[in-house]
């Protein structure tokens, strides 16, 4: 059995949300879904919308989701990897961003674990957000 680990904010969860736990999942049988703290996510995005639990059962919810963890940390390290029976850690960001993401995921890149998923452009949370403040404008 192949476990696969992304992790993701998962803010106004949406269809672009659901294509890449989708190809996640495609990469093994078993998916495991890190939600990072708002605090997490704050410091490199923008505060979630969602509180901590509402972005955990909606991410549950999905179909190809195994499992969630809480409160993942933004870099993998090996004992995370190892506590969690990791096999591979998959993420989806656009090639322009590669260099803002390479810490992240700098151990399971080095462990041969680590594979870059195709960013889908379908939507994102950044979008959403414009449609709601200015709904005319979208």
């Amino acid at each position: 059995m192949i476990r696969v680990y992304a992790d993701m904010v998962a803010d106004l969860f949406h269809v672009g949300h659901v294509a890449f736990l989708e190809k996640a999942r495609a990469e093994g049988d078993y998916l495991l879904v890190g939600i990072h703290s708002d605090q997490d996510a704050a410091r490199y995005k923008r505060m979630p919308i969602m509180t901590m639990a509402e972005r955990m059962g909606v991410v549950r919810a999905c179909r190809y989701v195994d499992e969630v963890i809480g409160e993942a940390p933004l870099v993998i390290s090996r004992e995370f990897m190892v506590a969690h029976a990791i096999d591979l850690v998959v993420h989806a960001h656009p090639r322009s961003e590669q260099q803002a993401f390479a810490a992240f995921y700098e151990v399971p890149a080095g462990m041969g674990r680590f594979k870059r998923l195709d960013y889908s452009p379908l939507v994102c949370t950044r979008d959403i957000i414009r449609r709601i403040s200015a709904p005319g404008d979208a």
